[in-house]
Order: structure tokens, then C-alpha cells, then sequence
């Protein structure tokens, strides 16, 4: 009998999530839980060991610990793919003006949005933006994420950008939830440079891209964080976009892209040309554009929490992006200004209501789609032998309930490559 370090076992449903070819689950395959009834996983140095039958597993396994899960449901740890996690001070007085009237571009045009948090982060040290960081990612863990992108992207400079990204490195190393980041230097054209965005287009090619790629080095990163750029009205232009990503292809970056939030400029179609990992918002695509992303491996991350939290009726056309047989995945977009959200089972439950999702098609798109929009569906958001050890035990009796309730924490444990580090809503990790 092969020894294990823990097998959770008598779970009223597990749910395995397998990859489709070793992908994304795509478009009307959406939904495949592989569901096991009375179902047990088995945890080796911090990867799936196996799944299966209570009975078969406990025949097989000997469990330095064992939990069990009776009564409630395993799943595959939350994967939360585009997060601004990283920035000091709030926006509280914007969401009050919102609701005045005023809207986003607006905010944002009279100096607002996204560079008043620019300004309140700028001059924070690393430490200080860890501190920030730390309690907000502890919530989202107590809420079941265990891999979290976070991007840069509240600098707008060089010195501010590569201190963003030295606190995300440093809190995935002091955290159990893995961080995955992503450079946004490109997320909003700095006073500074108003009227004269292709300079600072410039500035972000020449100075903070060779920067970024320097630092990462530096820092011991096995790969270059994603590259991403905000294209949109009032942001960057389609060809202000493109030089940026293509700059950033040449150095080695892995691309990412903002599009289609408020104003359709053609970013969905140069995400896909580019082999950009994923598209991200996806609210005003057009039919031409949906159906290049079906044909394509670009993931189309949807943020259901943002058009939410800008009162905003148009949210992804989840439908017709499976139709058209793409990769659909989904996103908490938690950040100050308009989503300041830490719970991805909220997210899927605006999710079913709002993109039409079922309960089975949301959890996917949470998990193994989502990690696919990272880059990492060979090993995280599934419990499929030699995946991660990250899994949830939801104190509920059937998966539909994700979906179903919200308002309330339904993750009653979190284990993360093995060990339990969240317990009834709080962190429990050294």
C-alpha cells in the first residue's frame, strides 16, 4: 500500500475538471466535471496523486492525514486570472460621484479613476505595498483562490512599475497562494504625458519594458511576466496597443490585453494575430471578433464584477463566444475603482445570472479555463493526476449551490499543494 501525505475522502461530490486535449474545455463543451459521488483525492508532494471512489482510494493509500469530506463538495482550488491586486489608498468618493451620475470616462478624463490611485502609490516603498497587498489576497484565499494574477500598471513610471512588481514577487514567496505577474505599464497615459500619449507609448517600448525584463531577471523569475495594455478610448489606440504588445513579443514577454470594455477598437482581433494568451473584459465584441476568437487559443476572460460594479447592463456575450467555440474563463478584475471584489464564487454567481452560465460551465471557467488563461493548464485548476494539490471543500451539498447562493463564504477548508492553509473564512498559514 503506497503511503500519501493527505486523502480527502467521502465527499458527496468531487469534482475532477478534466482538460480537453490538454486545453481549456472550448465552447459547448463547456461544463465537463467530471463528477465522483462518494469521491476521494490523494495528495503526494503537493500534486494529485489520484481520484476516485472513496472505497478504491482508501484500498490503495495509506494517508499521513486524512479529512473527511462528508456531506460537502471538492473541487479544484479557484483560479482568479486578471486582478489588480496591488495598489494603496481607495476610491470610495468616485463610487459615490458614480452613482451622482458621473461616469467612468468621465472620472477618469477630470484626473479620476486610475490615476488617483496612481498617485497614492507611487511613492509607497516595497514593503508597503506588500502590507497593502497581504490582507486583500488572505481574503481571497479564505474565499478559495489559490492562484492569483496580479498586475502592475498604479506606477505609470519606471522606478514606481518595478516596485510593483517586486512586491508581487515578494508576497507569492511569503504566501501560499501563487502569484502569477503581469507588466501593465501601458494601463492609462500619466498627467505628465497628456496630449502626448505617444511619448509615453515610448517610454513604456525604450525604458519600461528592457526595465521589467531586466528586474525579472534579477528577481529570479523562471519566465517574463505577461505583458498587458489597456486598449481602449481615453487609453490606448489600436496602433498605440500594437506596438507596445509587439515590442514586448520580441523581448520574450507573454502577451495579455485589455479590450472591448466600453468601446470596440479591433484589440480582440490583435490578441489573437499576436497569440496573445488571453483577451480580457470582452463587453462591446463584435460578431467578426467573437469568431476569430473561437478559432483561436486566445482565452476570452470574462470580469462579470466590473460592469456589476459600474451599475453597466452589457456584460461578455458568454453565449455567443461558446457558440462560436472559444475559451471562455472567468475573472474577479478586483481592484479599487470599479470591482473591489475578493470572491470568486460571487463571481460565479453574477456569472450565471448575468452571462447566462450554467452552474457546471462557471465552475470551469473559474478553474481549468482559467489557469489556461494564465498559461498553466497543465497543472493547476483541475484534480487530475499530477496537477497541483490545490483543492476547496465547500460546505455545501451540491456544486449547483455555487452558483445558487451568494452573499456568504460557501469554502469551508482551502489545501493548497497539500496542506491547509484556510479554514470556516480564515487564513491559517504561518
Amino acid at each position: 500500500m503506497k503511503t500519501v501525505d493527505l486523502l480527502v475522502h467521502s465527499a458527496a461530490q468531487l469534482c475532477v475538471i478534466p482538460s480537453q486535449d490538454s486545453g481549456p474545455q472550448r465552447g459547448p463543451q463547456l461544463g465537463e466535471l467530471g463528477l465522483i459521488q462518494d469521491g476521494a483525492v490523494a495528495i503526494a508532494e503537493g500534486r494529485v496523486a489520484a481520484v476516485g471512489l472513496t472505497r478504491e482510494l482508501a484500498g490503495q493509500f495509506r494517508a499521513t492525514r486524512e479529512i473527511d469530506a462528508r456531506g460537502k463538495v471538492v473541487v479544484p482550488g479557484f483560479v482568479d486570472p486578471h486582478t489588480h491586486l496591488v495598489w494603496m489608498g481607495d476610491r470610495a468618493a468616485e463610487f459615490e460621484q458614480r452613482i451622482a451620475g458621473a461616469t467612468y470616462m468621465e472620472i477618469m478624463a477630470a484626473g479620476g479613476g486610475i490615476m488617483s490611485t496612481v498617485r497614492a502609490t507611487r511613492d509607497a516603498s516595497v514593503d508597503e505595498l506588500v502590507a497593502a497587498m497581504r490582507p486583500r489576497l488572505d481574503r481571497m484565499l479564505a474565499h478559495g483562490a489559490t492562484t492569483v494574477e496580479v498586475k502592475t500598471g498604479y506606477g505609470l513610471e519606471t522606478g514606481a512599475e518595478l516596485r510593483q512588481l517586486e512586491a508581487i514577487v515578494a508576497l507569492d514567496r511569503a504566501h501560499p497562494v501563487t502569484l502569477v505577474p503581469t507588466f501593465l505599464g501601458a494601463h492609462a497615459v500619466p498627467a505628465e504625458y497628456k496630449s502626448r500619449s505617444d511619448a509615453y507609448v515610448d517610454l513604456v517600448i525604450h525604458e519600461m519594458l528592457p526595465a521589467v525584463a531586466e528586474k525579472s531577471r534579477t528577481l529570479g523569475l523562471a519566465r517574463l511576466p505577461f505583458c498587458d495594455v489597456f486598449c481602449e478610448d481615453g487609453a490606448f489606440d489600436l496602433a498605440q496597443s500594437r506596438r507596445i504588445l509587439e515590442a514586448a513579443q520580441a523581448l520574450g514577454f507573454p502577451l495579455k490585453i485589455h479590450v472591448d470594455e466600453f468601446a470596440s477598437l479591433g484589440g480582440t482581433k490583435l490578441a489573437v494575430e499576436l497569440g496573445a494568451t488571453s483577451a480580457d473584459h470582452l463587453v462591446t465584441t463584435p460578431p467578426e471578433d467573437i469568431a476569430a476568437l473561437g478559432a483561436s487559443d486566445t482565452v476570452a476572460v470574462s470580469l462579470p464584477c466590473t460592469p456589476f460594479g459600474l451599475e453597466h447592463c452589457e456584460y461578455t456575450p458568454a453565449r455567443a463566444l461558446l457558440e462560436a467555440g472559444a475559451a471562455l474563463a472567468l475573472a474577479s478584475d478586483c481592484n479599487p475603482g470599479t470591482a473591489w471584489n475578493e470572491s470568486m464564487p460571487f463571481v460565479i454567481a453574477l456569472a450565471c445570472r448575468y452571462l447566462r452560465l450554467t452552474p457546471a460551465q462557471a465552475l470551469v471557467a473559474a478553474t481549468l479555463n482559467a489557469a489556461c488563461a494564465l498559461g498553466l493548464g497543465d497543472r493547476a485548476g483541475s484534480l487530475a493526476p499530477g496537477y497541483a494539490g490545490d483543492l476547496l471543500i465547500l460546505d455545501v451539498p451540491d456544486y449547483r449551490h455555487l452558483g445558487y447562493r451568494f452573499g456568504a463564504n460557501p469554502v469551508a477548508m482551502v489545501v493548497k499543494e497539500g496542506d491547509v492553509v484556510a479554514v470556516n473564512g480564515q487564513a491559517v498559514y504561518p
